[in-house]
């Protein structure tokens, strides 16, 4: 029986992305409205209506920045200012909600003539999508940790079975951020694999001061709560959380299963894609949650995994990114699920254009770009293992999804084994390494920077 998931509707946009750390020009800032307003209705991006990020300018005050709002009739609902922010010596980046009679393009165009405004987007709505069968190792069924001389064997797997075989297994004391929706950490196959927050004990306190009380496991930014599992009283909600984080990470020698590209590692979950998908609202929070812990409690958080995309461009989330950078933390991201060229149609979050993104396509088991699969010669990075995956879902069971959403922990995983071998490695060193080790393949020439597969073993 076949169960089908809307999973990573990403769409054509007409906006470019900038790494420049100077304000965003007026020429970007009309392109970006320009985006809103000229692309077909079928391949706009989703946006949560009424909705708006503004970013103030550092100079501009909270009575400032109320009058600005209040000149457009808008309603402030929430100030998203992290540690992550004031180390950044940014203004306030608000999410309001402004009058029907405005169309977002009309709404943004006039707060970007007010000089306290450092630029106004949308907040938008990203997704995800799968396609489910069943599940293992021994049996054949799990070719995306075979390589060549694994038993069964695979060329075209992630060759993490030979990267066991020389001993490299990854340890606990790697950490991994799953951006995505929740993980059913009591999972047989995840059980011990995922954080357990020492500085802030359930008690009803914020006891770390970061905001969130008692984020035992990481945090629900879509709920705001620390439910980051929510399977059993919501359906398969975490299924798609569950199974990356499986991939990444699931037990070994348990007697059941899959295995995942570390038999150990820990995993903490930034869960902010629910029911209708996320926003850029929560997808910065949660980018920011991973940034705080590592500089504030010095967790050695190597990655972060970013299955999923849909939205525009975004300024605000690209300046979280890019404190992320500046903290060390990769940013793995999926290229998309349209078979479209990236260099001609930027896919985001995976088109951000930071030293610390990579961006991953997805391969069949015979080595073919996957028929879904977004491809770039320069806006896309490596191809992992993507078609056919079967890692852990909701409820303790086991499903066979695939998409460049299954390919991302592939890379993500290669990452904190990486790392677990080699510790204290930059993040430009560990992408390097992952990069410098792709596997030459015929599908992925001129498709991907590298022109190659993922090889854990080859590090």
């Amino acid at each position: 029986m076949k169960k089908v998931f809307t999973l990573f509707a990403f769409a054509a946009l007409c906006a470019l992305c900038s790494v420049t750390l100077l304000p965003v020009s007026e020429q970007a800032q009309k392109r970006d409205v320009d985006s809103i307003k000229n692309v077909s209705a079928k391949s706009r991006p989703a946006f949560v209506p009424g909705e708006i990020l503004v970013q103030f300018k550092a100079n501009a005050d909270g009575e400032v920045a109320n009058a600005v709002l209040e000149n457009l009739n808008a309603e402030p609902l929430e100030t998203i200012k992290t540690a992550e922010f004031n180390d950044d010596g940014q203004g306030d980046l608000i999410l309001a909600r402004f009058q029907p009679e405005l169309t977002m393009s009309d709404a943004i165009r006039e707060l970007k003539k007010n000089p306290n405004v450092e630029f106004a987007e949308p907040n938008w709505i990203y997704t995800h999508q799968a396609v489910s069968t069943d599940p293992y190792y021994t049996n054949g069924s799990l070719w995306g940790m075979y390589g060549d001389a694994t038993s069964p064997a695979n060329q075209f797997g992630s060759q993490a079975g030979e990267a066991w075989a020389a001993g490299h297994t990854g340890s606990a004391g790697v950490y991994v951020g799953v951006i995505d929706e929740g993980i059913q950490f009591d999972h047989p196959d995840l059980a011990g694999q995922v954080w357990t927050n020492p500085y802030d004990p359930v008690d009803g306190v914020d006891n770390n001061g970061n905001g969130y009380i008692d984020d035992i496991r990481g945090w629900d930014f879509d709920g705001n709560n620390n439910s980051i599992y929510d399977g059993g009283t919501r359906g398969s909600l975490d299924d798609h959380g569950t199974h990356v984080s499986g991939t990444i990470g699931a037990k070994a020698n348990n007697g059941q299963g899959v295995v995942g590209v570390n038999w150990n590692i820990t995993l903490i979950s930034g869960k902010f894609l629910g029911r209708r998908g996320g926003t850029s609202a929560n997808a910065i929070k949660a980018v920011d949650y991973f940034t705080n812990l590592k500089t504030r409690h010095g967790l050695n958080i190597v990655a972060t995994n970013n299955s999923w995309g849909g939205g525009g461009f975004s300024q605000a989330l690209l300046d979280a990114i890019k404190r992320a950078n500046t903290a060390n933390i990769l940013f793995i991201a999926a290229a998309g699920n349209d078979g479209a060229n990236n260099d001609t149609t930027t896919s985001y979050p995976s088109g951000y254009e930071v030293d610390n993104v990579i961006a991953v396509a997805s391969i069949t088991n015979t080595g073919a770009l996957s028929s879904f699969s977004n491809y770039g010669a320069t806006k896309v990075d490596i191809g992992a293992p993507g078609s056919g995956i079967n890692s852990t879902t909701a409820y303790n069971t086991y499903s066979n999804y695939s998409g460049t959403s299954m390919a991302t922990p592939h890379v993500t995983g290669g990452a904190a084994l990486y790392a677990a071998s080699n510790p204290g490695s930059t993040a430009a060193t560990i992408k390097a390494a992952i990069l410098n080790s792709a596997v030459p393949t015929a599908s992925l020439t001129g498709k991907c920077v590298t022109g190659g597969r993922l090889n854990v073993s080859g590090f």
